[in-house]
């Protein structure tokens, strides 16, 4: 029996992640043979950190938790939903997942050229996605946070300049992070991404971000 998106949101619950969009497939948009709908998943805060942490990856020691837990839980998902398990890790090659979440419809390209999703803002990060080879039905997409955003404090956010509308100087934000006043970032997420209003409602702990934050500056 082919599933509904809410079905398949309710089941991702479980393992507390949520759908974060979806989209009909085409011959273009490099997903799998025989696809005809592909639905990207990511984080449901709040409460995503604790239900992953407790998770057998986070205790043996080994490298790459989150990931390995990922594909887990994702693949499982997708044998009982006779679908097929996608990743944004394992590459190279990498699948298109940020070309899946602009067509997705929910997700945006920013006034800093980051991502920006309807419901995370720029804390947006997709867990994998499922491959369905049956059109779903699919709703209605929302619009862009971006274009009633009053004041767009993610243009001025960062403290080392180093993203802003002109483009992302990463060196400079490699040597920031290496300060102290870096620790800020370094701890409880990247400055740019936190001052985003929808980022704010969305709840993700700040020892998520730490984690991330270390595997981008080790």
């Amino acid at each position: 029996m082919t599933p509904t998106l809410s079905e398949i949101d309710a089941r991702a619950a479980r393992q507390r992640l949520s759908v974060f969009g979806a989209f009909h497939a085409g011959p273009d948009d490099g997903v799998p043979e025989g696809t005809e709908t592909l639905v990207l998943l990511g984080p449901d805060e709040p409460g995503f950190w604790d239900h992953v942490r407790r998770g057998p990856e986070f205790q043996d020691g080994r490298a790459d938790p989150l990931d390995r837990w990922s594909r887990r839980v994702i693949s499982e998902m997708a044998r009982q939903l006779d679908a097929v398990a996608l990743f944004p890790f394992g590459g190279p090659p990498y699948l298109p997942f940020v070309a899946w979440a602009l067509r997705s419809g929910r997700a945006w390209q920013s006034p800093v050229s980051l991502l920006v999703h309807d419901r995370t803002g720029l804390m947006v990060s997709y867990r994998g996605a499922l491959a369905f080879p049956v059109r779903l039905d699919l709703p209605p997409v929302p619009p862009c946070p971006c274009d009633t955003c009053a004041g767009r404090p993610c243009l001025t956010a960062c403290p080392a300049g180093a993203l802003t509308d002109t483009g992302y100087d990463l060196a400079a934000c490699h040597g920031y992070l290496d300060t102290g006043p870096g620790r800020g970032c370094m701890d409880g997420g990247c400055a740019v991404r936190l001052a985003c209003p929808v980022s704010r409602r969305y709840g993700r702990d700040p020892a998520q971000s730490a984690f991330h934050m270390k595997a981008f500056h080790p």
